[in-house]
């Protein structure tokens, strides 16, 4: 059982463990040891990070325990963790390490590690790491000192990833579309506008201001509603609010409706099904999309692949059975024929060519699917009690699921990156769903919340 690594990385409140300058200093030993033991790419981790103000602590740190081990370090500053992901291949690094929290608030701070070909890691090598950690007598002792690193700084790393999301839509223009581009405050504040400002889009830019404290606050894509107002009266084509390391995006259309993660898998694989590229005419989901999209894909003559929660498991089973198309509901949307993880902006630049491609608004494409009514609810828990030991939920979840049978389901499960329960509920009618909501979230208040 993995103690540090959650479903994405390690992650938690700054200053507290495991989000300390100490475990931080003792994982760059750590990542070193690994990853020189495994002698693929050249010595060199490139680090980036996103906009809060602890991760210049964890910058520090982290570099502290690289270099003490022998391996180089490159520095990027702020960067979307998709680009950071796309460096770290570029440079032929042995590994990529993007310090964030992605979407939570700015009092946390996370770790995401990748291999050296821009993917998150397995089990088995987060497990080595970890192993490292939490027994710092492993990490080696000898009576001579290990040889020591250098750190670099890279000031253009940025033009690498701009030039490279154009291309993944050739460079298609975007002329005669207005965006509303919300960057959360996050690691995409500079960088998103630019890229499509170059290919010839009219951008009004929302929480683009960072100050190390603001990062992901009412804004980006927990929030998308935040630029609804902004929109409407820019009379703006879409609005595209990413989240705070710009893995994750969600969309807005003209009429300032939320186009969620669901939708955007659902236009873009009929997109590819039309084309003929749409890989083993396949689209991998995970367990938490809509049961509206899987039926849309069915009556499309498209597969569907469910996967554990975790853009991360997504991106496994697209590799692991050659599929090019994967993603959540939250907005994770990995095209596996350009990038290695789930990248916001990318996926903003194909919802858009396939606007203007096709003469369409988003509103008029996003409309290719009937989602089930839905509850979706996390709640704060003061203990992550195993379920099983919760002898009334554990009843009330199974009456759930007999009661909704085929035509809708129940999931209760745990936050791997928060001390939250998540509850989702779906039926083909509303009433039951606020039925079985009430239930439940009186037996989690009774038995996880008191």
């Amino acid at each position: 059982m993995k103690k540090l690594f959650g479903t994405d990385g390690i992650r938690g409140r700054a200053n507290l463990y495991p989000i300390t300058a100490e475990m931080a200093l003792s994982l760059g030993k750590a990542i070193a040891q690994v990853f020189n033991a495994r002698g693929l790419g050249e010595k060199k981790a490139i680090i980036g990070k996103d906009t809060r103000l602890s991760g210049y602590m964890l910058e520090a740190a982290l570099n502290s325990g690289l270099l003490s081990k022998g391996m180089n370090s490159i520095g990027v500053g702020p960067m979307p963790t998709p680009a950071l992901a796309h460096l770290t291949k570029s440079f032929n690094a042995s590994c990529g390490i993007m310090i964030t929290a992605s979407h939570n608030p700015a009092q946390d701070n996370g770790i995401k590690i990748f291999d050296h070909e821009g993917f998150k890691l397995p089990d088995e090598v987060e497990s080595q790491i970890e192993s490292l950690v939490l027994n710092p007598e492993k990490q080696g002792a000898s009576s001579q000192p290990d040889p020591i690193g250098k750190a670099y700084r890279i000031d253009d790393a940025r033009g690498r990833y701009i030039e490279f999301a154009k291309a993944s839509v050739r460079n298609h223009s975007l002329k005669g579309i207005k965006i509303v581009l919300d960057c959360a405050n996050g690691a995409a504040y500079s960088l998103a506008p630019l890229i499509f400002q170059e290919l010839g889009a009219e951008v009004i830019t929302s929480a683009i201001k960072p100050d190390g404290l603001n990062i992901n606050d009412n804004c980006g894509a927990t929030h998308p509603e935040a630029i609804k107002k902004l929109l409407l009266q820019q009379r703006a084509d879409i609005g595209v609010s990413l989240d705070g390391d710009a893995d994750r995006v969600i969309f807005l259309d003209a009429q300032g409706r939320v186009v969620n993660g669901d939708r955007i898998l659902a236009l873009c694989a009929l997109d590819l099904h039309r084309q003929k590229r749409l890989e083993k005419n396949t689209l991998v989901l995970t367990c938490m999309s809509n049961l509206g999209l899987h039926k849309s894909m069915r009556e499309a003559g498209i597969n569907t692949v469910t996967t554990e929660v975790g853009d991360k498991h997504v991106i496994e089973n697209m590799r692991q059975n050659g599929y090019n198309l994967g993603g959540e509901p939250s907005g994770h949307i990995v095209f596996m024929d350009y990038v290695t993880t789930g990248d916001g902006i990318i996926s903003a630049l194909h919802v858009i060519r396939q606007m203007l491609q096709r003469g369409k608004s988003l509103a008029e494409l996003a409309d290719c699917m009937q989602e089930y009514p839905q509850c979706l609810q996390s709640i704060t828990v003061k203990e992550k009690v195993p379920l099983s030991q919760l002898p009334l939920l554990e009843r009330e979840l199974r009456l759930c699921q007999d009661c909704l049978a085929n035509s809708g389901r129940v999931l209760l499960r745990y936050s791997g990156t928060e001390q939250k329960v998540r509850l989702l509920l779906e039926a083909e009618n509303a009433a039951q769903v606020e039925h079985w909501r009430d239930r439940l979230l009186d037996c989690i208040q009774r038995e996880l919340c008191s």
